[in-house]
């Protein structure tokens, strides 16, 4: 998943919903799914999510769960979601701010990961368990994986204890913290995937693509910020479990 360097080709049904947008594309990732700024003449800009269908998420979960989490926190306000037999399309109202691996911050890599660590604790601390109807447990996300004919080995069926029970992200990688102009965490992106799991499974994931977005030596800066001393033994599990699924 990056910032494209080259031109993207966009595709038809973008530039139907784009209605004469100009639009420049701001992220692809490994499904082949791309993201679309798009600044009409008159009116506020809005983003276009397209990609192949997919059987680990898809765009319609996204936007419900977007629907539901905006209650709390701060999300993109969805605009229109669909599909058709190959392709589905996700679109929402831009926010005034930038993922925190644009560039800017990419050279600023303390300020960006301790704001993504704090913006992932006000998440967690916002969001209200007892009414999520989703979960991202352990369970589910190994049904899920061998649903999609991968085998999850044995042993991450012991699962640690949960620490605590939190509404996740679950992909909280650093790009989906957008930051506002001085740095500080402003909003979320991407949750297609959120349910309730322990935090340990978003820290796990967050703490590790600082070194994919900033270099290494910025996991404990991140697990600090969101106000928590590492804990080596949960991190592992959940990381492990990641790649595995």
């Amino acid at each position: 998943m990056s910032i494209p360097l080259e031109p993207v080709a966009v595709p038809d049904r973008v530039r139907d919903l784009a209605g004469g947008a100009a639009l420049v594309c701001v992220w692809h990732n490994d499904y082949g799914g791309l993201t679309f700024r798009a600044t009409p003449d008159a009116g506020e800009p809005f983003f276009i999510k397209w990609g192949p269908l997919q059987d680990e998420s898809n765009l319609r979960d996204e936007a419900e769960r977007m629907r539901w989490a905006r209650q709390w926190i701060r999300v993109p306000i969805v605009l229109e979601q669909g599909s058709d037999a190959e392709h589905e399309w996700l679109v929402t109202a831009a926010l005034d701010g930038e993922s925190a691996v644009a560039p800017q911050w990419e050279t600023r890599p303390e300020l960006a990961v301790r704001a993504v660590g704090e913006g992932l604790r006000a998440l967690h601390d916002a969001l209200p368990t007892e009414e999520c109807p989703w979960e991202w447990s352990v369970a589910t996300r190994i049904e899920n994986a061998e649903r999609r004919g991968i085998r999850v080995p044995d042993r991450f069926r012991d699962t640690p204890p949960i620490d605590r029970l939190v509404v996740s992200h679950a992909d909280a990688c650093c790009p989906n913290t957008l930051l506002d102009a001085d740095g500080r965490w402003f909003a979320h992106v991407d949750l297609g995937l959120m349910g309730t799991a322990d935090r340990w499974a978003d820290l796990a994931v967050a703490s590790m693509s600082t070194e994919w977005n900033y270099g290494p030596g910025w996991e404990d800066t991140l697990i600090e910020a969101y106000g928590l001393e590492p804990d080596r033994e949960r991190l592992a599990y959940y990381r492990d479990l990641w790649n595995a699924t």
